[in-house]
């Protein structure tokens, strides 16, 4: 199974295609995967692999070591684009979300006042006032929505929740408007022999409909860029990216192709 995980609490910094520079926080386990999801394209692998023993880093852990990273680099004269929520799972499970975004706009302003922090999130924590209180205050709110036909999301993104639905997530999204960027993994193949496929035209069509109650900031279509867990999926061309984007752009959508 493929599994690449972050094995520290503050990581990088890396060069994301999405984003620039980017340091990377990681407030799951540095040695196992915690997340909502169990996504067949999740490049940290399945949350069978289990996780781990390290347990949640504390929200002074987290201070601490941040303040250490981001002062060793400005020290060094180092450039940084982005402080970005991301590493072994969704990083809203963690239970002081919140006050560890708070810590870490002061520290953001203190250090690389030009920096954005931004947070890469599963959306499958929207229904807790916390959450949302957090995420609205970050520069770069980035929810998932892989598709708006619940069995293929189900399919793809694999909740946790039994109850998790487009039919409750869309309408939470929207509560977010422009201060959301909606991020949509489009690709195709095949797990345990069923078809899997988000870029068909009742897809798109559901996608935009969807896209167009939530009014986003932008969205941000990609697809996959690393091994996957699922071996059986397949990367859908930049070209065709920007076909199918160019289709969300007739609608009024903002649309940056990764």
């Amino acid at each position: 199974m493929v599994t690449i995980l972050f094995h520290s609490t503050i990581f990088g910094p890396i060069h994301s295609r999405r984003l620039g520079t980017s340091l990377g926080i990681n407030l799951m386990p540095d040695d196992g995967k915690v997340c909502s999801f169990d996504c067949l394209y999740c490049e940290a692998g399945y949350n069978s692999q289990g996780p781990g023993t390290s347990g949640l880093p504390s929200r002074e852990k987290v201070r601490r070591l941040l303040e250490e990273k981001l002062k060793s680099m400005a020290d060094a004269g180092d450039g940084l684009d982005v402080i970005t929520f991301s590493g072994n799972g969704e990083p809203t499970l963690h239970p002081d979300f919140e006050g560890i975004v708070d810590d870490t706009i002061e520290l953001r302003d203190k250090y690389y006042p030009a920096a954005k922090v931004s947070v890469l999130c599963n959306s499958t924590r929207l229904d807790r006032e916390d959450v949302c209180r957090g995420l609205t205050r970050v520069d770069n709110c980035i929810l998932k929505l892989d598709s708006a036909i619940t069995p293929t999301m189900r399919l793809i993104d694999r909740p946790a929740s039994k109850d998790f639905s487009c039919e409750k997530l869309i309408p939470q999204l929207a509560e977010f408007g422009d201060k959301c960027i909606v991020q949509t993994m489009m690709l195709r193949g095949s797990h345990n022999g069923q078809p899997v496929d988000n870029t068909g035209d009742e897809e798109i069509a559901a996608l935009i409909e969807a896209y167009k109650k939530i009014n986003p900031k932008e969205v941000m279509l990609y697809s996959i860029d690393r091994p996957t867990p699922e071996s059986n999926l397949r990367k859908v061309e930049k070209d065709e990216l920007e076909r199918i984007a160019d289709r969300i752009r007739e609608a009024g959508i903002k649309v940056q192709v990764n």
